[in-house]
């Protein structure tokens, strides 16, 4: 049975192949892959990006990223499409066809296919001397000097070498599009990530909670007030106005600080110029602002005017964070 060390060896090993791999691409990139990115960006139609075997699957995670970030794209089986599937490809679809060899029986029937279509078609091979490179349009060059595999066999080094081409694709269209946080957010609507993008303050506020006093409110009413709403605070309001902020906290300093607290109210003990945020602001933004500040509550306010309190509790709960 292999020790711990010889294991924690094998998997360093594998992760340096591949990093080293990955960091060699650079050198690979020129023109074609430049263009690439152009003839996609322009083009009217889809993005149909097929492979065989691995390759395949990778080319499912390399649409799957396209379009999520504004390039609608599709996967095509290239053993599937020579029976059938190729319907899919339509007049004006860019075509990406990876394939490590380039000289896959399925590759060398469904590429003279694809160019009889007229479709433009973009290789990604580790051979630029392989069939599909020399095929294509445009090549994008996926070498890898060899495979983590100790039998140099198992897809690694070249699957991982691909995949990353296809990040680095659906990043150029990204800013070439100017695609933008809230772009991403229409096409990621469910899930943490989802609220993570599309939640506002406002979508968390309970008008039923809102505590508030006024400046002149007695110690035992603001106590009253914290108790009953049970956000651990109170808002104190003037003319529906922001003025002070008073914290559970506040309260327990005060009383370890003095043995009575009839001369006192509101303004005495509040803090000015609380920590606020619009309604319309999101609430990811509200949660970074209670963390630097090591808060746990937000005043919400439009213009001064008093809205509501956001409290850390129900950010966490919603998944967000």
């Amino acid at each position: 049975m292999s020790t711990i060390e010889s294991i924690l060896a094998t998997a360093r090993k594998t992760i340096q192949s591949e990093s080293e791999s990955i960091a060699n691409l650079i050198h690979y990139l020129d023109e074609d892959f430049a263009k690439a990115v152009n003839i996609i960006y322009n083009s009217n139609g889809r993005l149909v990006v097929t492979g065989i075997g691995k390759s395949a699957i990778i080319a499912t995670k390399i649409v799957a990223t396209l379009n999520s970030t504004g390039t609608p794209s599709m996967f095509l089986h290239a053993a599937e499409a020579i029976h059938g599937d190729l319907g899919m490809v339509q007049p004006g679809d860019v075509v990406i066809c990876i394939s490590k060899s380039g000289n896959s029986p399925e590759i060398k029937v469904l590429v003279p296919l694809l160019k009889r279509f007229g479709n433009t078609l973009i290789g990604m091979t580790a051979s630029k001397s392989s069939f599909l490179a020399k095929e294509s349009d445009y090549v994008l060059n996926a070498y890898v000097e060899a495979e983590a595999c100790p039998n140099n066999l198992a897809p690694t080094n070249s699957t991982t070498a691909q995949l990353v081409l296809g990040d680095a694709l659906a990043v150029c269209l990204m800013e070439l599009r100017n695609f933008k946080s809230e772009d991403f957010a229409k096409y990621h609507p469910g899930g943490a990530l989802g609220k993570k993008l599309l939640l506002r303050v406002s979508d968390m506020l309970d008008n039923t909670h809102k505590p508030f006093v006024t400046p002149d409110a007695s110690i035992k009413n603001v106590i009253m007030e914290i108790s009953e709403k049970r956000l651990g605070v109170t808002a104190v309001v003037e003319n529906d106005k922001i003025v002070g902020i008073i914290t559970d906290g506040d309260i327990r300093r005060m009383l370890n600080s003095r043995d009575t607290f009839n001369d006192l109210s509101a303004k005495d003990i509040m803090t000015k110029n609380p920590k606020m945020v619009k309604s319309t602001d999101m609430v990811v933004d509200a949660f970074n602002i209670m963390e630097n500040n090591s808060i746990t509550q937000l005043v919400v306010a439009n213009e001064g005017q008093y809205i509501g309190i956001i409290h850390i509790h129900d950010i966490l709960k919603e998944g967000i964070i």
